[in-house]
């Protein structure tokens, strides 16, 4: 078999390969390079495509069983909801964890190579791709407690009897970066006696052992099985903490950045139509680390908008919003770029948060949040007190609270989202957001799980009649978010690439202008963050506006014709305005 190898790509491996591996790395080079043609993946010329994003790309998050019917498997009847409902308005589609599992609703991974049963065959997932774009998740810091892999390190079968991480309990870590306040050892029994392993988020996730070379090889080869199978995203699941050096905090180490690296050029190798997305809810200057030199994640989660957005929202107050969206730095166009979201299967993580906002507002957010219906998990500090890590609950009940006395909270649950689909990047939407739904209560009733507040799964039929009935927040919520999502699709000043500039437009409004690349378009975008009806006048600093005759709204579909006196917003309403000087 002829393959097309990139030498220069090939040596920057064995560069990483050696810092990683040190004099292995002539060994795993050759082993690499014989990969190469696995499941298919790499044996055409790789062809680098001409964008890796467009103002098109839009990402629904869902879990492969979302949506149920008795006549057909999940997979098949998430295709059939998507297709039927979504089409111009999303195009790919990321499938949380579909792959059989012990626990987290699937981030504890028994097999990274299978479908669930009970979720449809690889066949379903493939049909899926064939209608959207595909994102998989790349599980990469632990696997379950009961998976193949961890039974073998238990009676010691190679390679999997180096795969995992193993401490004497009387180590000092103290200096481990806790986001959980389970225990980070959990003792276990093996063939050779009692071992204590490193399970950084529960006892049933055993961390991984990346200083193992074959471990490595052993993702490699999945990587390449999932691009196999439709993969054109993959989410590397908390790959902050695969790197681990008794003495250091564990997170965020070189050797782990340096893995990122290697996959990315993995990827350029074989399918460089791939992106790599990095998962690291951590505070911002170390989530953009991922960014590398241009050379590292293609894109990063953007965790700090949606705690900032929610507290902004919550306090009528865009201060601290618009401070942090002025000072936000971007990478090379082209090379990296934010995933813009506000909610996901996990909660809203503050930990985001850290140093955006002053210790009385984080507190007012929490309360907020606690009257809304929220729980709030926390994590352990190394001095062993404990602080809030996560907000449990869904993000339209976080903005509508649990009554709405004032009748606004669908305004200002859409305003949110209108704001995140405006924000510089790849916008991403929780289907939980997409449907509009509230807290799920019983579920956390039946499962003890903070988070199955904002993992309910759907009857098909259900789910159909909520959504096609006019007098419920719903249905409403789901039809205004579709023809967002559609118009938005119609504006390369919304493209990833395009220029984002912020306009400080007082506490009561967030605005912010979007240009398309070519420069030749230009969306104002404002947004009402009160109760009360707010004017927008025409910013002195913004030319684009000075010159504007009309303004049309790309969201209502209305023309106002002169913003020199002012545009009205009502309470909580968006606005994308497109200036035109006829």
């Amino acid at each position: 078999m002829i393959k097309h190898i990139d030498q220069g790509i090939l040596s920057r491996i064995k560069r990483r390969l050696y810092y990683l591996y040190g004099d292995k790395a002539d060994q795993l080079t050759e082993r690499l390079y014989y990969m190469v043609g696995r499941y298919g993946v790499g044996v055409q010329p790789p062809i680098k495509p001409e964008h890796r994003w467009t103002e098109h790309d839009v990402y629904l998050i869902t879990y492969a069983d979302m949506v149920q019917s008795e006549k057909d498997t999940p997979l098949a009847t998430l295709k059939r909801f998507a297709t039927e409902h979504l089409k111009g308005a999303i195009n790919t589609v990321h499938i949380l964890p579909f792959y059989p599992w012990s626990s987290d609703d699937g981030f504890s991974v028994i097999d990274y190579r299978e479908v669930k049963e009970e979720y449809g065959p690889w066949s379903d997932v493939e049909s899926l791709g064939r209608e959207f774009k595909l994102m998989f998740d790349l599980v990469c810091n632990h696997c379950s407690s009961q998976s193949p892999w961890f039974r073998d390190f238990l009676i010691g079968i190679a390679p999997a009897d180096e795969y995992f991480v193993t401490m004497d309990p009387e180590t000092d870590l103290s200096q481990v970066v806790r986001p959980r306040t389970s225990p980070l050892l959990t003792k276990t029994v093996t063939r050779d006696g009692d071992a204590y392993v490193w399970t950084t988020f529960s006892a049933d996730q055993v961390d991984l052992n990346w200083q193992n070379p074959d471990l490595l090889f052993e993702f490699l080869d999945i990587l390449m099985l999932y691009i196999s199978h439709g993969a054109t995203t993959i989410r590397l699941d908390a790959c902050a903490f695969m790197w681990k050096e008794v003495g250091t905090d564990c997170l965020h180490l070189p050797q782990t950045h340096e893995i990122i690296k290697l996959m990315r050029d993995f990827c350029e190798l074989v399918a460089p139509q791939v992106l790599i997305i990095t998962e690291t809810n951590v505070p911002h200057d170390e989530n953009i680390s991922y960014f590398g030199r241009n050379d590292e994640a293609h894109m990063v989660y953007n965790f700090s908008l949606p705690p900032l957005l929610l507290h902004a929202l919550l306090t009528n107050n865009s201060h601290y919003l618009t401070k942090w969206a002025t000072n936000l730095e971007y990478p090379e166009p082209g090379e990296g770029t934010f995933f813009n979201f506000t909610a996901s299967h996990d909660g809203v993580g503050v930990r985001p948060l850290q140093g955006l906002l002053p210790k009385k507002e984080f507190d007012k957010l929490i309360h907020s949040v606690e009257q809304s219906g929220a729980h709030v998990s926390k994590r352990t500090l190394p001095d062993g007190s404990q602080s809030p890590y996560e907000l449990n609950i869904t993000y339209f009940s976080a903005l509508s609270g649990r009554h709405d006395s004032d009748g606004l909270g669908a305004a200002r649950f859409l305003c949110s989202q209108a704001v995140a689909l405006a924000f510089k990047g790849v916008p991403a939407v929780y289907f939980h957001s997409l449907v509009g739904t509230p807290n799920y209560h019983e579920g956390v009733e039946q499962t003890g799980a903070p988070r199955t507040i904002n993992r309910r799964k759907y009857d098909e039929a259900e789910l159909a009649e909520l959504l096609q009935d006019k007098s419920r927040a719903q249905g409403t919520i789901f039809r205004k978010y579709l023809q967002m999502l559609r118009r938005r699709s119609n504006y390369p000043a919304f493209h990833p690439d395009g220029e984002q500039k912020i306009i400080d437009a007082g506490k009561s409004l967030f605005a912010l202008e979007r240009i398309s690349p070519s420069k030749n378009q230009t969306v104002f975008c404002v947004f009402n963050f009160s109760d009360e009806e707010q004017t927008v006048v025409n910013p002195k600093d913004t030319e684009t506006l000075k010159k504007a005759k009309k303004f049309y709204d790309i969201l209502s579909g209305k023309t106002h014709s002169d913003g020199s006196r002012g545009i009205k917003l009502a309470p909580y309403q968006a606005m994308w305005l497109v200036p035109r000087t006829e």
